[in-house]
């Protein structure tokens, strides 16, 4: 298992580029500062393949199989147009791809087989369900609604737009994720051993995102990947007290201690709240690491 601390900065470069939500907004327009506009039947198209499914007699293997294929033929359809919501999904497919399905398709490595795979879907789910939302013109969940609405920003940077989508992933859905596959302690070496295979196929974002978009997040990648970005803030006397504990204890112990808490209805509020202020620990990171000139 890769070192606490390099799993913490991978996920921190996910999250380090995030703004407070803004206010819930309608549907982003068909195009997303991209090449031209999705058509009326592209559009009906996305909210079709992110319909869930009357799936009642499918495995969650199965399910998980089918969803993936259903997320790379939405990426498809907003990549072909360089639609800047295809930013995250890009690089989601390309780790469910590389990293996740590899080990969903082969159960022994796990401890509970069963369970693998269900955390699997209900986090992509939650995805699908954002972009279901945008494209149909429902409310999409606040993290989601500032992903897409910083896609439509043209002012706004690819990088930006890309690490906003991380850290909605990482920090939000896969905290409720682990509450919704009803994960307990025993599930802990699985949950650590998806995270650390994710967190090493870092490179297949990268390279995706920078193919298909021209974003490069290899620079800030390489930046937190070692360390070396907390440590310059930590000096500077710029981290925060969230920042700090992320550090210490790691995002993806946080994420799961969350997720548990999630599940106890005594615990469950306060889990909400922590999540929160795990988000826009991302923030806080943006803001330190611009005033201390260590980015840009």
């Amino acid at each position: 298992m890769p070192p606490v601390r390099v799993i913490v900065v991978i996920l921190l470069v996910f999250s380090g580029l995030v703004c407070t939500v803004p206010g819930s907004a309608g549907a982003a327009p068909p195009a997303s500062c991209g090449s031209e506009p999705l058509t009326a039947a592209e559009q009906n198209r996305i909210a079709d393949l992110s319909r869930h499914r009357d799936e009642p007699t499918a495995t969650p293997l199965a399910r998980l199989r089918q969803h993936v294929a259903d997320l790379w033929a939405i990426t498809d359809l907003l990549t072909a147009h360089r639609d800047r919501r295809g930013l995250f999904p890009l690089g989601l497919a390309a780790i469910e791809r590389d990293a996740v399905m590899p080990l969903q398709n082969h159960p022994a490595v796990f401890v509970d087989p069963r369970w693998a795979p269900v955390i699997s879907l209900r986090l992509l789910d939650r995805f699908l369900d954002a972009i279901h939302a945008e494209f149909t013109g429902g409310t999409a969940p606040p993290q989601w609604r500032y992903y897409f609405d910083l896609a439509a920003d043209c002012r706004v940077s690819g990088e930006r737009v890309a690490l906003a989508g991380y850290n909605s992933h990482i920090t939000v859905d896969l905290a409720y994720a682990t509450a919704d596959a009803q994960t307990a302690t025993t599930q802990a070496r699985d949950f650590f051993f998806i995270v650390d295979t994710i967190a090493a196929h870092g490179n297949s974002i990268v390279d995706a995102t920078n193919d298909v978009y021209g974003v490069d997040l290899g620079p800030p990648f390489r930046f937190y990947a070692f360390g070396e970005g907390l440590d310059r803030v930590v000096g500077a006397g710029k981290a925060t007290g969230p920042m700090l504990r992320a550090a210490d204890v790691g995002y993806n112990v946080l994420t799961f201690s969350n997720g548990l808490a999630l599940q106890n209805p005594t615990t469950a509020d306060a889990a909400s709240r922590a999540v929160d202020e795990l988000w826009t620990t991302g923030n806080a990171a943006l803001l330190a690491f611009d005033h201390a000139g260590l980015v840009g």
